[in-house]
């Protein structure tokens, strides 16, 4: 669960948060740190050296089937994606899953990935960078993803001052 379970998906808002995130603090150094609302304890943020990956959206639990919830999920992306290329241009593509085979099979990925999958945003990113003016240099990224059918999906954006490329696959990939 995250801070944002029960709020309803808010285009303009959404693409403002993710824009604010160009001038968010980054650690230079240290361990990832995730932070939990003080209260419930739900997912707020994540930092590590680098970047800060946060929840955007998350959807509720009366979502109905499935399928049909991942697909309202994927639009809402898709509408976040097509305002923010109007901000940034063009997206490309980031295949969150490799690290995810990295990871169940034991090799380490990148903190940013693995911070990612331990708050289970397990969709692909769609990504800018390195993107001008605030936060020059910066990367930025969106999914929406969920580790399971049971689990809600979750909406995240991550900004990191380096570029964000997924890891080599396995070698038997």
């Amino acid at each position: 669960m995250t801070v944002r379970a029960g709020r309803p998906f808010d285009l303009a808002r959404t693409a403002a948060e993710v824009a604010a995130l160009l001038t968010a603090p980054l650690p230079a150094a240290g361990p990832t740190v995730a932070e939990g609302d003080p209260d419930t304890g739900e997912w707020r943020a994540t930092a590590g050296e680098g970047f800060r990956a946060v929840p955007l959206w998350e959807s509720g639990d009366d979502e109905g089937d499935p399928d049909e919830a991942e697909e309202a999920a994927e639009a809402l992306l898709d509408a976040l994606v097509a305002e923010l290329e109007t901000r940034w241009g063009p997206h490309h593509r980031v295949a969150v899953h490799v690290a995810l085979l990295l990871k169940q099979e034991g090799t380490p990925v990148p903190p940013l990935f693995d911070a990612l999958l331990d708050e289970d945003c397990c969709g692909d990113l769609g990504a800018w960078g390195p993107l001008p003016g605030p936060g020059e240099g910066r990367w930025v990224g969106v999914s929406v993803g969920r580790s399971d059918g049971d689990a809600p999906l979750v909406m995240a954006a991550v900004v990191s001052d380096r570029p964000i490329t997924a890891p080599p696959p396995p070698a038997w990939l």
